[in-house]
């Protein structure tokens, strides 16, 4: 429930005057996958391109969020809707300082998605889907939650006990499990450009 006695507070800084300053468009870059498909790994080499250009950067990584602002969030279907809404909101105010911000959540469910999309202006949400294969994702599995959820271990596990909804029409589509790291990056960065977020 939004509270009746609060009034939205326009900045004196535009976000426009911050992108000039920064030389680059903000935008949100929404990586979403299996869990091993390659979501933080590609994120954070992305990161490293962009800070490598001069960009302003952040990536809101799915586990680290879980330490602070969603400490209180379990696994639920209902938790990972709140998860998503919550981690939507905060890009859209990293959008509007003018960051180029990169989430790594698997955000399974295309509706959340979806509603992240509508919180923003068209053309600030660009969806990166990290397209790797279950098989895949289950042999990198360094963190052995694949086999403690085969093994019962772990409830509503996505792409086990719980479903992953894959994007329909993402404006990009990784092949994380085949494709190597730097050719990944290099697809993002092209997309980049060719919408205008980086100069050519």
């Amino acid at each position: 429930m939004k509270s009746s006695n609060t009034v939205w507070h326009q900045a004196t800084i535009t976000r426009q005057q911050r992108e000039t300053l920064n030389g680059h468009r903000s935008v949100i870059l929404w990586f979403t996958g299996l869990s091993g498909s390659g979501k933080s790994t590609l994120s954070h080499a992305v990161e490293d391109s962009l800070h490598e250009r001069g960009c302003r950067t952040f990536v809101i990584d799915g586990d680290n969020v879980r330490h602070g602002l969603c400490a209180d969030l379990g696994f639920s279907d209902q938790d990972r809707v709140e998860n998503i809404r919550r981690v939507g909101e905060v890009a859209k105010l990293f959008t509007e300082a003018g960051v180029i911000t990169l989430t790594a959540f698997i955000s399974p469910f295309r509706v959340d998605r979806d509603r992240v999309r509508n919180l923003v202006p068209a053309g600030d949400f660009i969806e990166i889907y990290c397209d790797c294969p279950l098989e895949i994702c289950e042999q990198r599995d360094i963190k052995g939650l694949y086999k403690r959820a085969r093994a019962g271990e772990i409830k509503d596990f996505t792409g086990i006990s719980s479903p992953y909804e894959a994007p329909q029409t993402p404006e990009l589509v990784v092949q994380t499990g085949t494709e190597s790291l730097e050719a990944c990056v290099t697809e993002v960065l092209t997309l980049l450009v060719n919408k205008g977020i980086l100069p050519s």
